[in-house]
C-alpha cells in the first residue's frame, strides 16, 4: 500500500526553514494513514521518518522575534495533527469508565456545590448583582471556576508533558510544541461543557444574558496564550529538573486564592487591588464576569493589555522551549 501523497514534501515554517522532510502539516496525513496500515507497513514508514530526516540536520536556532509569529504557525501548519490528537486524548481520557463523559460535570458540579456552601453560607460572601441569593453566587463563582480551570489543569500537567510521550522524542520526528495546542484544547472542551452546564443554569435563574456576553470569546484570547506560555515553559523545563511538578500544584493553589474567584475585587482593600492585579487571570476573570453578569463590555485597554501580556508570555515560552527541545532526548 503506498504512502500517501505529500508525505515527504518539504514543509516552510519559521522553525524549521526547508526541510528534506515534512514534519509539520503532512505528518497530520501520516498520522491518519498508520490507522489503516499494517504492523509492517507501519516499522517502514516509521524507518523512513528517522532515517530522512534528523532534526539537527535542518532545524536553526528560533530567534526571539520569530517566536511571535511561531505561537501561531505552530497550530495552523500542525492543525490537522492537533485535531486527531485533541480528539484522541479527550476519547481517550473517560475511555472504559462507567460513567464516561459525565466526569466532566460530576467534577466541577461538586467542587460548585462545596465552595457555594463554604462562602456563601459559612463566610457569608456576596456580589453587588441583582439577584441576591445561593444560585447567583454558585453561577458567579462557577464562571471564575471554568476560566481558572483552563489554567490551572494545563498549568499542573505542563511538567509530565513531555516524559509522557518519550516516544515522541527517540522514535519519530514528531514536532513536540504542538503538546500545549492539544492539551490547550482538550481543557477548552472541557470548559465548554461546563458553560454549557453555566448557561441552562443563568436561563433558569437570571434569564437570557446580555449581547455582552458575545466579548466572552474575545476574552479568552489572553487566557489562552498566557496558558500556553506557561505550559510550553514548564514543559520543557520538567524534562530537566523533575522536581517540578511537585512545586505547580502549590503555585496553582496561591494563584486560586490570588484571583477574584471566591470574592469580589472590590471587596480586597485597594492598596492590595495593585498586588492582586500581577496576577495575569485577574483582569480575565473580572471581564468575563463582567460581561456575563453586569452587562458591561471590557475596557479596550485593559483587554488590549492584557493580550499584550499574554502574547509576550506566549512567545516567550514558544521560544525556550524550541531553543531547549534538541537537548531532550539526551535526559529522557
Amino acid at each position: 500500500m503506498p504512502a500517501p501523497s505529500g508525505l515527504l514534501e518539504p514543509c516552510k515554517s519559521l522553525e524549521f526553514g526547508e526541510a528534506p522532510l515534512a514534519i509539520v502539516e503532512p505528518f497530520s496525513y501520516y498520522f491518519g494513514y498508520l490507522d489503516v496500515v499494517t504492523s509492517t507497513d507501519k516499522a517502514l514508514i516509521l524507518r523512513t521518518i528517522t532515517t530522512v530526516a534528523s532534526p539537527s540536520s535542518f532545524v536553526r536556532p528560533l530567534k526571539f522575534r520569530d517566536a511571535f509569529v511561531g505561537v501561531f504557525s505552530s497550530l495552523w501548519c500542525n492543525r490537522h495533527l492537533i485535531r486527531q490528537l485533541v480528539r484522541r486524548e479527550f476519547e481517550g481520557r473517560f475511555r472504559g469508565s462507567v460513567l464516561g463523559l459525565l466526569w466532566s460535570l460530576i467534577t466541577p458540579l461538586s467542587l460548585l456545590v462545596v465552595y457555594t456552601f463554604v462562602f456563601s453560607q459559612v463566610f457569608k460572601a456576596r456580589w453587588s448583582v441583582e439577584i441576591d441569593s445561593p444560585a447567583a453566587f454558585a453561577l458567579i463563582l462557577f464562571s471564575g471556576l471554568i476560566a481558572f480551570n483552563i489554567f490551572a489543569e494545563n498549568f499542573n500537567a505542563a511538567p509530565r508533558m513531555v516524559l509522557q510521550h518519550t516516544s515522541y522524542i527517540k522514535k519519530v520526528v514528531f514536532p513536540l510544541e504542538v503538546l500545549p495546542w492539544v492539551a490547550l484544547c482538550v481543557g477548552l472542551i472541557t470548559a465548554g461543557i461546563s458553560a454549557y452546564l453555566l448557561l441552562l443554569f443563568y436561563l433558569l435563574f437570571v434569564g437570557i444574558p446580555s449581547v455582552t456576553v458575545l466579548y466572552i470569546p474575545v476574552i479568552m484570547i489572553p487566557l489562552c496564550l498566557c496558558t500556553l506560555g506557561a505550559v510550553w515553559f514548564l514543559s520543557s523545563v520538567g524534562v530537566f529538573l523533575r522536581d517540578l511538578q511537585h512545586g505547580t500544584a502549590i503555585v496553582t493553589t496561591i494563584l486560586m486564592f490570588l484571583s477574584p474567584i471566591f470574592y469580589p475585587l472590590s471587596a480586597v482593600p485597594e492598596r492590595m487591588q495593585e498586588v492582586i492585579y500581577l496576577n495575569p487571570l485577574t483582569p480575565i476573570i473580572e471581564m468575563i464576569r463582567g460581561a456575563l453578569f453586569f452587562n458591561t463590555a471590557p475596557s479596550p485597554v485593559v483587554l488590549l493589555g492584557s493580550v499584550v501580556v499574554s502574547w509576550c508570555i506566549a512567545a516567550i515560552g514558544y521560544w525556550w522551549f524550541m531553543r531547549t527541545k534538541k537537548g531532550f532526548a539526551d535526559v529522557v
